[in-house]
């Protein structure tokens, strides 16, 4: 039988979706889409749901609606995303990182390649009577560039996946952007394990094919591979 957080959940309000417009770093908060891929639909703040398709790399036409600019960052300092209006579904907050391969630049790749490597992932407090995300109801979120990754052009994704009607398949909801930069002060780091986007996920994936309220998980490990930390 559901508890009624469940069948409140189910019934939730559909309109509480969300986006990753904007760069923050070195205490400033850049414009709307100026180093971050504008994807198509974004004024919805519709989320991805199908993890087999090239939306979820970098969201709707994100491979090809480049950002105007590219912004620089020093390897080991944090990275932010604005986040509009805030994170309002419970579920997990994940950071990626791929190269730009030698003859391209962060403002003219698809990311296409087995290239993405993960470098954060949050998880869930464990309470009595529900899951609690640490990135609930944020309006920003702040990652770290791990000191050794190598100088160069990437592409920043970052994703939070709203668990609330994961419990079947296609039920979970990505919210998706990609940032473009070029590190500096780079380390000697190799980066990996090393995933695709589509096919670093499949829809019946633990951490994606879930029912997060009845029963309560007593664990939750979040899909893909594992985090470098440089």
């Amino acid at each position: 039988m559901k508890t009624i957080t469940s069948l409140l959940a189910l019934a939730g309000v559909v309109s509480a979706h969300y986006t990753f417009p904007a760069l923050i770093y070195g205490g400033t908060t850049t414009t709307d889409w100026q180093y971050v891929r504008d994807w198509t639909g974004s004024y919805t703040y519709d989320p991805v749901t199908d993890v087999t398709s090239l939306d979820i790399r970098c969201n709707v036409d994100g491979t090809t609606n480049l950002a105007p600019d590219t912004l620089s960052v020093a390897a080991g300092q944090n990275l932010g995303f604005t986040v509009n209006p805030d994170i309002y579904h419970p579920g997990p907050l994940l950071a990626y990182m791929a190269k730009v391969p030698s003859g391209s630049t962060a403002g003219t790749w698809d990311g296409d390649g087995t290239v993405w490597f993960k470098v954060y992932q949050d998880e869930p407090t464990v309470g009595a009577s529900a899951l609690e995300w640490p990135s609930n109801a944020a309006t920003t979120v702040t990652f770290k560039i791990p000191a050794g990754t190598p100088s160069g052009d990437y592409l920043f994704r970052v994703e939070h996946i709203g668990l609330h009607v994961a419990q079947s398949e296609g039920g979970a909801q990505f919210y998706i952007s990609c940032g473009q930069i070029t590190v500096t002060g780079g380390g000697s780091g190799t980066p990996g394990p090393l995933v695709a986007f589509p096919g670093a996920y499949s829809p019946t994936d633990p951490g994606i094919l879930i029912d997060i309220y009845y029963p309560i998980p007593t664990n939750y490990t979040p899909p893909g591979p594992a985090v470098w930390s440089g």
